[in-house]
């Protein structure tokens, strides 16, 4: 009798672990399905066709980096751009680079978005006329090398205007007219130091999660009446922002914002290119929030910023 109910407890045991087998080995294959169709099959059977959502993108920071990458390719893809940074000089060479490089229109606009939130005003009046079908919030400033908080120089007000209010600010200025037309895209530039608290980049981390959240948000929002939210959380990608690390594990901007805008309409959340969504996974499956919180996990990741990824 005890020999039995012995045997069918293994037997339960057995078929549990059978079961929790199976559905792990089911989400990794789903989850890898899923990359796939994000990262892989988009290059040929992407998610939305942007230039149908209106002729003209915006885009913030547009003068470098991943900002100037977005304008190019929106361009390349049949869009006009209005390019907003605060160097007069670099908005013309690059607005001029688009115009002679895909033959569109472009738009030119001097901010400097880490003062005060008084010249908006200027930039919704000078947007206004223009059917704008795509804003891509991607203006941010981030630390030259990474520091404790109370030993940061960098001005970390402007760090908030710049990562966090202009994104809401634009954001105000730009969905109202793709409301009324039922479409739009709005495109949030994160960071994936904005998925979990990064030690010596806490400001930074703070702000490019608070530009994930305001994007989750307003797709939950504003998904019925035809607004596409995207937030884009990438690794390392060669900026000027990350002029101080090694180059050897980073994407291209050209390359990486190609990829990016290919998961539009696929992906409302999103690594960008399948190099970093797999370099995500990793960090999440062998380096997870409890052990990232702890204290040999914070000790780990200072040493990982100050040591590996800088000069």
């Amino acid at each position: 009798m005890a020999s039995n109910s012995l045997f069918s407890l293994d037997q339960l045991l057995a078929f549990v672990g059978v079961l929790s087998l199976l559905w792990f080995l089911l989400k990794a294959a789903l989850n890898f399905g899923w990359k796939v169709r994000t990262y892989l099959l988009s290059e040929v059977w992407r998610g939305v066709h942007l230039a149908s959502y209106g002729p003209w993108a915006v885009v913030t920071g547009a003068t470098a980096g991943i900002g100037k990458a977005y304008a190019h390719e929106l361009a390349r893809r049949g869009l006009n751009i209005v390019l907003i940074s605060r160097s007069l000089e670099k908005l013309k060479q690059v607005a001029a680079e688009i115009e002679e490089q895909h033959g569109r229109r472009t738009k030119v606009i001097q901010a400097d978005f880490t003062h005060s939130s008084e010249f908006y005003e200027p930039i919704r009046a000078s947007l206004q006329g223009l059917e704008i079908g795509i804003l891509v919030n991607n203006v941010g400033i981030g630390f030259d090398h990474p520091k404790n908080f109370l030993s940061v120089d960098t001005n970390v007000c402007d760090m908030v205007h710049c990562n966090m209010l202009s994104t809401v600010k634009m954001t105000q200025i730009l969905l109202p007219q793709m409301v009324a037309r039922k479409k739009g895209i709005i495109i949030n530039m994160s960071s994936v130091a904005g998925r979990r608290p990064f030690p010596m980049l806490t400001v930074y981390s703070a702000t490019k999660a608070f530009d994930d959240f305001f994007a989750q948000g307003l797709d939950m929002e504003y998904r019925s009446q035809g607004i596409i939210v995207q937030s884009v959380l990438p690794f390392f990608v060669d900026t000027n922002m990350t002029s101080q690390c090694s180059k050897w594990y980073m994407a291209a901007a050209e390359t990486f914002v190609r990829k990016a805008l290919n998961t539009v309409g696929i992906a409302r959340r999103t690594s960008g290119c399948l190099s970093h969504s797999f370099q995500y996974f990793f960090v999440k499956e062998f380096f997870p929030d409890w052990l990232h919180l702890s204290s040999p996990g914070t000790t780990f990741v200072t040493f990982f910023w100050k040591q590996l990824m800088y000069k």
